[in-house]
């Protein structure tokens, strides 16, 4: 029997590309460079996705570091991602819209071996929700609401 827990995020937008959000209470906007039309008063949406994930691998790492009483005194994770652009331009590609791939490198400080450092990530990585949600497939749904919605 599953224990689901409902994350939501409502995002809008006006005029430009930032695109604003109030989640519990922290305010967040996402915009595109100047050199790309936006007004640059944020992260890209890509820069926040590669964000998240290391910031879950992060998270994830803290957990099981107090659950293994593992004294963690950092993390430093790098996520890098290689994508086209040219689908998301609307212009014809053979590639995903998305990244071809994506890459995850961490620093572990802490008393451990490199190999006791290894097996530690693989764990938090197989325990890290975005982890998942970018290793294997999530069905995605998107619907129209009603304009009377919209803020």
């Amino acid at each position: 029997m599953s224990a689901d827990k409902r994350v939501s995020v409502n995002a809008h937008m006006e005029q430009g590309f930032a695109v604003h959000a109030d989640i519990r209470g922290h305010q967040v906007v996402i915009d595109q460079p100047e050199a790309a039309r936006g007004q640059d008063q944020g992260p890209t949406p890509l820069e926040y996705f590669l964000f998240s994930l290391g910031g879950c691998i992060c998270t994830i790492g803290r957990i099981a570091a107090m659950q293994q009483k593992i004294e963690l005194r950092g993390m430093k994770v790098t996520v890098e991602g290689d994508y086209n652009p040219a689908g998301l331009l609307g212009k014809p590609s053979d590639d995903r819209v998305g990244f071809q791939q994506i890459q995850v490198s961490a620093e572990i400080d802490a008393d451990m071996t490199d190999e006791e450092k290894q097996v530690f990530l693989d764990a938090v990585c197989d325990r890290c929700p975005l982890h998942d949600n970018i290793k294997l497939e999530t069905r995605v749904t998107h619907h129209l609401v009603e304009p009377s919605c919209i803020a």
